[in-house]
């Protein structure tokens, strides 16, 4: 069953190298996972999957290679259904020394999966309790809504909590990297974008410290540091808008993780494309403007700039003095872009349109050209392509 599985993956296009299969092989045979199939679960998948984007592929691999894992219907093949291996581990693992000599007694592990095939077969009626015959309650090794360590659980719900099927909630399924961001997984892929320093005032107790100088002192040194922050200073600007109405949800959330990722985090909107002036209040964008001069000037080059707009206007917004139609711009939004790149060269522009669709527009083209093509969209991979450009 578990080459099978490890192929499955591969199938899938979950990036599983031969050297992390033999890692999980060598964790199964030092009974790292015990015998549940949850633990398992848990086990092969931190093993290996090294990007959490590929967690839905691996839920849906996992529940197609394991499926009857949990449960046995009447006169379903056992061999095939239920792992025995891991069935054997079981009785190691949870059952007490009289317990094991009461399996011994009955002829071993082998014994009782051939005793449950043949009261599927005697069995005519349902019962419920004692300790023999497959129902419900009960501590029959066989049955449902009861206990035993060593069962199997035959039909209905399950009643102690102890049958598994974490991998069909698929709780990551929103993380393929094929798909349009949500709130939970944007601040997934911006945690790419860190790197930590301890910065500021001592305000932290460094325990490593204070029994060093406790041991060396001879009495209670109190060592303190600064807190560990992300060093990473990201400006934001954000088109808003015309046709990016359309986009508000996603462009909130994105900023909003933004927010909650980087402490040193400045933003600024504009309309459509760059031009000589940006705000920071929409409501007062045509009365209270920041020049773009201003903010080319004030943060320095190691800044990471970050574009978000659909970049869908007319060319000559792009191309021409007085091309804004909003107001008379005296150059070209490329000129104030081209700027915005010397000045940082760790610069993205994200589009919340789908990628396949940028062809269709002739400004898209135009602004990824003037972004030296680092254009990404608003998808998980997208980000996470943005994130290490960054980073670079």
């Amino acid at each position: 069953m578990l080459l099978p599985f490890f192929t499955a993956l591969r199938e899938a296009k979950v990036p599983v190298s031969t050297k992390e299969w033999l890692h999980l092989m060598e964790a199964m045979d030092k009974d790292v996972a015990g015998g549940r199939v949850e633990d398992f679960y848990h086990l092969s998948r931190a093993v290996l999957v090294k990007d959490e984007k590929h967690y839905d592929r691996f839920d849906q691999v996992f529940g197609k290679v394991f499926k009857g894992v949990e449960s046995v219907g009447i006169g379903d093949d056992l061999t095939t259904d239920i792992p025995e291996d891991w069935l054997k581990l079981l009785t190691d693992k949870y059952l007490t020394d009289e317990e094991k000599a009461e399996i011994e007694a009955l002829g071993g592990f082998d014994k009782l999966m051939e005793t449950l095939k043949q009261r599927l077969e005697e069995q005519k009626e349902r019962h419920e309790g004692g300790s023999k015959w497959i129902g419900t309650g009960g501590t029959s090794p066989f049955g449902h809504g009861g206990y035993n360590p060593e069962g199997v659980r035959i039909g209905g719900p399950g009643k102690q909590g102890r049958a598994v099927k974490v991998w069909e909630k698929r709780e990551y399924r929103n993380l393929d990297d094929t798909v349009e961001l949500g709130t939970r997984n944007i601040k997934v892929a911006l945690r790419r974008l860190r790197r930590f320093a301890r910065q500021g005032a001592p305000d932290e107790l460094d325990i490593d410290g204070t029994i060093d100088g406790t041991a060396r002192q001879g009495w209670l040194d109190i060592q303190m540091r600064p807190e560990r922050r992300n060093t990473i200073k990201v400006l934001l600007f954000l088109d808003v808008g015309g046709s990016m109405d359309g986009h508000i949800k996603l462009v909130e959330e994105l900023f909003s993780a933004a927010r909650t990722e980087f402490k040193n985090l400045e933003f600024f909107y504009f309309h459509n494309c760059l031009y000589e002036g940006v705000w920071k209040d929409n409501r007062r964008r045509h009365s209270e403007q920041t020049p773009t001069w201003e903010v080319l000037n004030k943060y320095p080059g190691d800044w990471r700039a970050i574009f978000v707009g659909d970049a869908t206007m007319s060319p000559y917004e792009v191309t021409m003095p007085g091309g804004s139609v909003e107001h008379w711009n005296e150059e070209a939004g490329a000129v104030w872009l081209r700027r915005a790149r010397q000045q940082w060269d760790k610069s993205v522009w994200l589009n919340p349109v789908a990628e396949k669709y940028w062809s269709y527009t002739a400004s898209v083209k135009l602004i990824d050209e003037v972004m030296d093509q680092r254009m990404f969209p608003l998808t998980l991979d997208g980000l996470d392509r943005a994130m290490r450009a960054l980073t670079r």
